[in-house]
């Protein structure tokens, strides 16, 4: 039976590592062509591209705050085909996240990259969305509902995403555009390497891993267009409640 996925024309932001690099290798799997985008162009070349070993996956070399390089790159993907889908994964933090560390341009940095990238993405690719009758996921996170440690910069920028989503998703119903916010709980990507105290192997091992969020990403697209996953809530079992504190301890 063939993929629901199969020869869908999709687009990754954040794709050089963590939950873009999981979702870009699990699309590629279920016969998508995938635009992967990142900042990095070493890693998008030796790392990402042979994903698609069938020359599914393209790589771009673009940072998702540059508005003019985007355009330019949604404009140039339309030609050949439009957008069905796109998933806005790329995101940072700060090591010096707490409010009185904070300074101005850090503030601006991350809100930057976490919220405005993913309006810079969604703003771009709205034109083909509407005519494919697409479907957006945006990362957002469990942060952006209950306080923890990962620093009042990245959870306004987190809640500002999911703010984003639910007013672009009550705009553009008329037009057959579905959107989805994904709200993860920690993942074992990179970030976790920014946090003031990185956590241990043990955490990380329980932790959710990048495939598990990837993998939910997937099924949210592959739905009928009769369905759509508003918001989905995914958190490793041992947080089980979210908000929480993990029993492991530390400081997230």
């Amino acid at each position: 039976m063939a993929s629901a996925l199969a020869d869908r024309v999709v687009l990754v932001t954040g794709a050089t590592s963590g939950i873009g690099f999981a979702t870009v290798r699990v699309l590629a799997d279920e016969g998508a062509r995938v635009h992967a985008i990142g900042r990095r162009r070493e890693v998008l070349e030796e790392r990402v591209r042979p994903l698609g070993r069938d020359g599914s996956v393209a790589v771009h070399a673009v940072d998702v705050t540059d508005e003019e390089s985007v355009q330019r790159l949604v404009t140039d993907i339309g030609s050949q085909h439009p957008l069905d889908a796109v998933v806005c994964s790329a995101g940072t933090n700060l090591i010096e996240r707490r409010l009185d560390q904070l300074t101005a341009d850090s503030w601006r940095h991350l809100v930057e990259t976490n919220l405005t990238g993913v309006f810079t993405i969604v703003h771009a690719t709205l034109r083909q969305l509407r005519r494919t009758r697409g479907h957006v996921v945006v990362l957002s996170s469990v942060s952006a509902a209950w306080p923890d440690f990962t620093g009042p910069a990245y959870q306004a920028s987190k809640a500002g995403v999911l703010a984003f989503v639910r007013g672009a998703a009550v705009e553009e119903h008329a037009n057959g555009v579905r959107f989805t916010a994904v709200l993860p709980g920690m993942v074992n990507t990179e970030l976790l390497d920014r946090r003031p105290n990185p956590p241990s192997e043990q955490m990380r091992a329980l932790a959710l891993q990048p495939e598990d969020v990837a993998t939910a990403i997937v099924q949210v697209l592959s739905l009928p267009p009769r369905c759509c996953v508003a918001e989905l809530t995914i958190v490793p079992t041992i947080m089980q409640s979210v908000g929480s504190v993990p029993p492991f301890g530390g400081q997230r």
